[in-house]
């Protein structure tokens, strides 16, 4: 199989579980900001899981595939959620809640397709491409959670950081948010030298570990 042949095939497996990936990553920040008082996203119409409510052609189409070609790691993003921080009823505290929500939502879609994957071996279904899905979606999500906790606006991890900083820090911190254009490219840059991948590859396959942990009852009764 060529090069381009594998990542067609990787294209196709991938493709369900990175769209809701995406979707319910942005849906969950727009329910718990909702929860906490701000509407926004709910009045625009972003709290679904319908991968076209979040696309962003580049950052969700584009970029993916360049990274993954390249890089071997899909880097990638959806149009954010929008969130109107002043109408928080706390806002330093709960943006901060806000934010963790994506990654959360990862973390629970990870496990989900973990569970999903043991169904299927305690069914006797080898089927490879629903096989190779069910571990592609614990990977992708594993992925993007390690990779929005990165403590740096305006990934989740840096809202997490301002809300728990002291109040003149955190003003300062969120500045940050002015350089996002340049703060991904110096992220992408970092992945191509190989800086950053070692440690979110480790993080990642902790995380998988996790995950699997988490699911071994389930898997133990089923065989």
């Amino acid at each position: 199989m060529s090069e381009l042949d594998l990542v067609i095939r990787n294209v196709a497996l991938y493709a369900i579980p990175v769209l809701f990936a995406i979707s319910l990553h942005e849906a969950a920040h727009g329910y718990v900001a909702r929860y906490f008082g701000d509407h926004t996203a709910s009045e625009q119409g972003r709290l679904s899981a319908n991968p076209m409510r979040h696309i962003d052609p580049f950052g969700t189409i584009v970029l993916p595939l360049l990274t993954y070609y390249f890089l071997h790691m899909p880097f990638g993003y959806a149009k954010p959620v929008p969130v109107d921080y002043s109408r928080l009823r706390n806002p330093k505290k709960q943006m901060g809640f806000v934010a963790a929500a994506g990654p959360a939502a990862n973390f629970a879609m990870a496990l989900g397709w973990a569970i999903w994957g043991i169904l299927l071996a305690g069914m006797h279904v080898t089927e490879p491409f629903l096989v190779g899905m069910a571990q592609g979606g614990v990977i992708v999500n594993a992925v993007m959670c390690v990779f929005n906790l990165i403590p740096v606006p305006p990934l989740d991890g840096g809202r997490i950081v301002t809300a728990v900083l002291p109040l003149d820090l955190a003003r300062s911190y969120a500045r940050l948010e002015l350089y996002t254009p340049y703060i991904f490219l110096g992220l992408i840059v970092l992945m191509y030298l190989g800086a950053l991948s070692p440690v979110l590859t480790t993080l990642v396959a902790g995380m998988i570990q996790l995950i699997m942990a988490l699911v071994t009852p389930l898997a133990l009764l089923l065989t």
